[in-house]
C-alpha cells in the first residue's frame, strides 16, 4: 500500500502529499529516505552528542535540509530524527518509530490537536525512523525561546531527584499554567485536551517535560504544538495509566478506588478543577470516546506491523470503555 509518510493519505508511490510538504518543509523538496543506516546513528551521536542539547535515553540526531537532503549537524538542526531504539523492549520494539507517527497523526488529523509537524522516513538500510520539524528554531536554525513545566515548576534532579519530571500532578500542572498564561480560559481547554488524549491513547510518560509554553508575537505565553505523543502501553504493558496522578496532594480519583483506574467522571471532575464547565469537560471527554472509525483508519493505515496494529486497536478500546464510566 503507497501512502504519504506524513499523512498516511493513499498515493500512487510512497512519498509525500502536497499538505505535507507544506508543513514539513514550507514545500520544498524533502527526502523520503536518507542515506545513512540505523547503525550510522550511533557514529554520528558519538560525533556530534557533545554539542547537542537533545534529552532522552533513546538515539536521535538533529537534521538539517540541505538542497532536498537531510544532513546531521551538531548545531543550528531544523529536525530530530529517532530511529527505532537499540534498547530491547517487552514488545514491538521495532514499532516505535511508526508508534509515534501515528499517534501524533491520531492527535492531529481526529481531533485537532495543534502538533510538531511529522513524518515517518525510510533509512538507507529501508528501516522505518521518525522525523519531527523543530518548532523551537526558525528556519535557519535559530533557537526560539520556550520552557518545559519542569523549568517553569522549578523541577530538576538537583532539587527532586531522579524522577523529577514526575513529581507534579496535572492539577498542579494546570495550576502553574494559570500563573504564566493570561489567556488562561483558552490554553487550559487546549491543555485538558492533550491529557485527555494521553490518556485515551495510552501515553503514560505525558510527564512535566512533555508540556511546554512558547511567548507569542504581543510577549504573552502560550502551550506549543503538542510533542512526544505516543502509546507507551504497546511497548510497555506495564506501564502505569498516567504520567502524573490527575489530583494533588494524596487526593485519589473516585474512578480508582472503584474502579481500579481513572475513568470518564475523574477527567469530567479534573477538567471542572481547571475552569471547565463540568458540560463542557463532558463533551470534550465525550469526543474523544468517539471518531472510532477515523481513528481505527489511520491505525489500519499506519507503518505499524500488523500484530501491532492489532494490540493498539485494543488499547484504544480499553481506554474507550474506561472513560465512558461515569
Amino acid at each position: 500500500m503507497n501512502r504519504c509518510l506524513s499523512t498516511l493519505k493513499p498515493l500512487e508511490e510512497e512519498g509525500y502529499s502536497a499538505a505535507a510538504l507544506r508543513r514539513l518543509s514550507d514545500r520544498r523538496k524533502f527526502p523520503a529516505r536518507v542515506d545513512f543506516t540505523r547503525g550510522d546513528i550511533i557514529d554520528i551521536r558519538t560525533q556530534t552528542v557533545d554539542r547537542m542539547s537533545i534529552s532522552g535515553v533513546q538515539e536521535k540526531i538533529s537534521l538539517r535540509l540541505e538542497r532536498g537532503k537531510l544532513e546531521p549537524v551538531a548545531e543550528g538542526g531544523q529536525y530530530i530524527l529517532k530511529p527505532a531504539p537499540t534498547q530491547r523492549l517487552p514488545r514491538f520494539e521495532e514499532d516505535v518509530p511508526a508508534n509515534e507517527h501515528l499517534t501524533m497523526q491520531i492527535a492531529e488529523q481526529v481531533f485537532g490537536i495543534d502538533t510538531a509537524a511529522n513524518t515517518c522516513i525510510r533509512l538507507a538500510d529501508d528501516a522505518l525512523a521518525y522525523v519531527t520539524r523543530r518548532f523551537d528554531r526558525t528556519p535557519e536554525g535559530i533557537r526560539i525561546a520556550q520552557e518545559d513545566f519542569c523549568q517553569l515548576m522549578n523541577r530538576s534532579p538537583d532539587t527532586q531527584g531522579r524522577h523529577y519530571k514526575y513529581d507534579a500532578s496535572y492539577e498542579e500542572l494546570a495550576a502553574s499554567l494559570r500563573s504564566y498564561c493570561p489567556a488562561y480560559a483558552i490554553e487550559s481547554e487546549k491543555l485538558f485536551r492533550r491529557i485527555v488524549f494521553n490518556y485515551v491513547v495510552a501515553n503514560g510518560d505525558a510527564h512535566l517535560k512533555n508540556f511546554s509554553l512558547r511567548p507569542t508575537d504581543l510577549g504573552d505565553y502560550v502551550l506549543t504544538p503538542a510533542y512526544d505523543l505516543i502509546c507507551t502501553k504497546l511497548h510497555l504493558p506495564r506501564e502505569s495509566r498516567l504520567a502524573l496522578e490527575l489530583f494533588g496532594g494524596d487526593e485519589i480519583p473516585e474512578g480508582v478506588e472503584t474502579h481500579g483506574f481513572p475513568t470518564g467522571a475523574d477527567f469530567i471532575e479534573f477538567g471542572r478543577r481547571m475552569g471547565l464547565s463540568a458540560e463542557r469537560a463532558a463533551t470534550t471527554v465525550d469526543q474523544f470516546c468517539g471518531r472510532r472509525e477515523e481513528a481505527g483508519a489511520l491505525v489500519d493505515r499506519s507503518f505499524l506491523s500488523d500484530e501491532a496494529k492489532e494490540h493498539y486497536h485494543q488499547i484504544l478500546a480499553d481506554r474507550r470503555r474506561a472513560m465512558g464510566i461515569r
